[in-house]
């Protein structure tokens, strides 16, 4: 039995788009009625998540699992959440819920194993609050990975450029400056670059840098798929 995708979204509102719009993607469908059914909270009140692991601001906490709750409550069979920063509360958000959340930095390695064969260096795009925690090094490490960051500079660049794709722009600029970090890490030796910010998918392709991209939004909603239509196992994840 097919179950209900909850994306608890809203981090962005962009971000959340892009992730429904990779699910669908990845589960073709020839009529209306063959697509799986999806509920989405875009919940764009939860309070930052890089300010407040790095700032001490608000706790996004209390807002993730009020709305974990909420799409579990409308019968959602699992979440799934296009916010990187947001699963450094993915054990708390769990915790709240009975069904499964599927976890980014996972999928994504997974993903990344598959589409670059005897994978063993990847470079990381994403916001400050993923370099400070080394929650995609984790990830990516326990699987005999090496993650390479870009210098503190460039990681406040990408910050920058995060925040410029949040307002709106998607510009050229944007893209070759996200681009360009990306490559450079690239010229030191990474097979890939992980897109670790749901906002990078949005301005990073494969073919902007001489590495494939590993799109962790793409890497979620494909697992979200095969969860929901029963191909795989949520217990088999990890």
């Amino acid at each position: 039995m097919e179950k209900i995708v909850g994306i608890l979204g809203g981090m962005g509102p962009e971000a959340t788009v892009d992730l429904f719009a990779k699910v669908l993607k990845c589960d073709p469908a020839l009529t209306d009625q063959d697509h799986l059914r999806i509920i989405v909270d875009c919940n764009s009140k939860i309070p930052d998540r890089n300010k407040a692991r790095l700032e001490g601001t608000e706790d996004p906490e209390k807002a993730l699992t009020s709305s974990a709750r909420l799409l579990e409550e409308d019968g959602c069979g699992l979440i799934i959440i296009p916010c990187n920063a947001a699963h450094l509360w993915h054990e708390k958000v769990q915790a709240a819920v009975k069904i499964p959340v599927l976890h980014i930095m996972r999928a994504s390695c997974r993903y990344a194993m598959k589409k670059i064969p005897g994978l063993k260096k990847v470079g990381l795009l994403g916001s400050s609050v993923m370099y400070t925690t080394g929650i995609y090094h984790k990830a990516y490490e326990a699987r005999g990975i090496e993650v390479l960051s870009p210098d503190k500079a460039e990681q406040d660049e990408a910050m920058r450029l995060i925040r410029e794709v949040k307002k709106g722009n998607l510009s050229e600029d944007v893209r070759k400056g996200s681009a360009a970090i990306a490559q450079r890490m690239a010229d030191q030796g990474a097979q890939g670059i992980i897109l670790g910010c749901t906002e990078f998918p949005l301005v990073v392709f494969d073919g902007d840098i001489s590495v494939p991209v590993i799109d962790s939004t793409l890497a979620l909603a494909q697992e979200a798929v095969d969860v929901a239509r029963g191909k795989i196992s949520p217990d088999s994840l990890g």
